[in-house]
């Protein structure tokens, strides 16, 4: 599998937390938000971000948010 079809889809490897928290990154809220309305901890909230951003390889949630959005993914 080439680069372009693993970056394709990567968004299959994402759960539907991940999606939840994107979506929620998506309207503006903050980590401490996301991680209320998601009921799990700040730390909990922070491994999954980071694994997210991992999963799509991008650097910031906001990124990810990016390349979420550009693949009509949220």
């Amino acid at each position: 599998m080439n680069r372009n079809t693993s970056l394709r889809d990567s968004h299959l490897r994402l759960g539907n937390d991940h999606l939840r928290i994107l979506q929620l990154v998506s309207q503006g809220c903050t980590m401490t938000q996301v991680a209320r309305r998601m009921e799990m901890s700040d730390r909990t909230l922070r491994r999954k971000v980071r694994s997210i951003c991992d999963r799509v390889d991008v650097e910031t949630p906001i990124e990810a948010v990016v390349w979420a959005v550009r693949r009509r993914i949220i």
